[in-house]
């Protein structure tokens, strides 16, 4: 018995040992192989935001199938402005950003959210036209329309069709009282 406690022996069968410990481990303990991004309801965040501005605000009537809410927040952009933002993991697990605000000059908020001042092209989203963004070294599509009130951004990694999806979803609130 001494020869399996000393010397290659003991080494080897203290490894087999912790090996089949591990391995037992491994079997037993649940394991995910699915990535967990959290959903975080930004309906407060939007509401808050209608307090604070002088105008309608625009979000998402529903969420597109398959995308997962994942940031929101309220800044501070120049001049005094409100600027809101809510981020998106994509059903092709893209990102993409909605963002509004009505700093101004609107170009230059525009130019700052897109990291872009080139327009590339247009698209039509729900009957309206969209400029198009591109950023190649960021890898970052954006689509933009400036209001009278407010500009509207749609940014992130996501392709085309995936940001105007969400453009197209994009409807006023009534305004906030009280």
């Amino acid at each position: 018995m001494r020869r399996f406690t000393e010397g290659f022996y003991g080494y080897a069968v203290a490894l087999l040992v912790c090996l089949v410990g591990v391995g037992l481990f491994l079997l037993v303990t649940p394991q995910s192989r699915e990535q967990h991004i959290p959903k975080l309801d930004y309906s407060m965040t939007v509401a808050n935001f209608g307090h604070d501005v002088p105008y309608q605000v625009w979000a998402p009537a529903k969420d597109p199938a398959g995308w997962v809410p994942n940031s929101n927040k309220i800044a501070n952009g120049s001049g005094g402005a409100k600027v809101l933002y809510l981020g998106y993991a994509t059903a092709k697990m893209q990102h993409a950003m909605f963002v509004q605000s009505d700093e101004k000059p609107a170009a230059g908020f525009a130019d700052r959210m897109a990291n872009s001042n080139r327009v590339v092209g247009t698209q039509q989203v729900a009957g309206q036209p969209w400029e198009q963004r591109f950023r190649e070294d960021k890898n970052q599509r954006s689509l933009v329309r400036k209001l009278p009130e407010v500009t509207l951004v749609v940014t992130g990694t996501a392709d085309w069709a995936e940001l105007g999806e969400l453009a197209a979803g994009l409807r006023q609130r009534p305004k906030a009282t009280g």
